[in-house]
């Protein structure tokens, strides 16, 4: 294995792929990304709906005033470029987009935007046993950006510095993650997951106007539900339906689909995976691990072949 970096355009070895101190982004973090991830399927190495996560990075960009160098095109193959050459069956993706070095200060308009792509091996986020036995969370009391603060629909680094305090405060509690609330005191997603609980057969997840990040796990599993005849609301929720929800579980493309197994101490369902949740993992796991994909949400990963998009020219690496 060879890991490679996708940067402005060319690839270069994982330890050459560095930026000056002085970036924008070091001091105000402005940059925006995805996360993604390839799976070694049955009928080989596929990437989970990737033009949708490509989509959403340039869209995380143009809200904060980036625009990438290269098109969406050029983005989704570099990705397949940076998984073959660096020789990896399965991998974490992260693509991101960044104000590099310039005139420093709180505007960025004049600081250049670089892109990198970068893949690494990634277990199970939040455990390899979490998927069956469940995670036992807290309600943080940290609460999620106010709609009009920070822009929800945006992946943004500096949306995720929220998301450390609620991580941080779970795990300092001995909690495998943390649910934040609305300023309201509604619902809203883990810290870096989206949410669904289930009562009497119907799921229910909070609505995208919240600020939460409207997950492509998320719109997957709604998916999978609707096509096999579950109910699925966006509603306002209050903490306490947490408690008395029959199953509970978060999803995201680290997190997959994990169950919840207690919240505040509160035994959720029989306190292990419930059967929705598990008839919708087997279905999600049905396209990343056995191929099965009528959605056509899987780009499959040539073996052995040329690279798929032509590099740009070298790009100036400042250490």
């Amino acid at each position: 294995m060879k890991p490679k970096v996708w940067f402005n355009g060319t690839l270069v070895p994982h330890e050459e792929a560095t930026i000056h101190v002085l970036s924008h982004v070091v001091h105000y973090g402005s940059s925006v990304f995805e996360g993604i991830r390839c799976y070694d399927t049955a009928r080989g190495s596929a990437v989970f709906r990737l033009p949708e996560h490509m989509r959403r990075l340039i869209d995380s960009a143009k809200i904060h005033r980036m625009q990438p160098e290269h098109d969406l095109d050029v983005l989704n193959a570099a990705v397949v470029d940076t998984i073959v050459e660096s020789e990896m069956d399965a991998c974490y993706i992260r693509p991101l987009v960044f104000r590099g070095a310039g005139p420093m200060g709180v505007n960025p308009l004049n600081n250049r935007v670089e892109t990198i792509i970068a893949v690494w091996e990634w277990g199970k986020y939040l455990g390899p046993e979490a998927l069956e036995q469940g995670v036992d969370v807290e309600v943080s009391s940290w609460n999620r950006n106010a709609p009009n603060t920070t822009p929800g629909l945006s992946k943004a680094a500096g949306n995720y510095l929220s998301s450390s305090l609620i991580k941080m405060d779970a795990i300092k509690k001995g909690f495998a993650e943390g649910i934040a609330l609305t300023t309201s005191g509604f619902l809203a997603e883990g810290s870096g997951e989206n949410l669904f609980l289930i009562r009497d057969g119907i799921l229910y997840t909070s609505p995208t106007a919240f600020s939460i990040l409207p997950g492509i796990t998320r719109n997957t599993i709604i998916t999978l539900a609707r096509e096999r005849g579950y109910r699925v609301e966006e509603k306002l929720l209050p903490r306490e339906a947490l408690y008395i929800a029959d199953e509970i579980f978060f999803t995201g493309t680290a997190a997959e689909v994990t169950p919840i197994r207690s919240v505040d101490h509160h035994t959720i369902g029989e306190g292990r995976r419930g059967p929705i949740t598990k008839e919708l993992q087997d279905a999600f796991f049905d396209v990343v691990q056995n191929g099965n994909d009528p959605h056509g949400w899987l780009t499959f990963i040539p073996k052995n072949e040329a690279s798929m998009s032509t590099q740009a020219e070298p790009a100036e690496l400042t250490a």
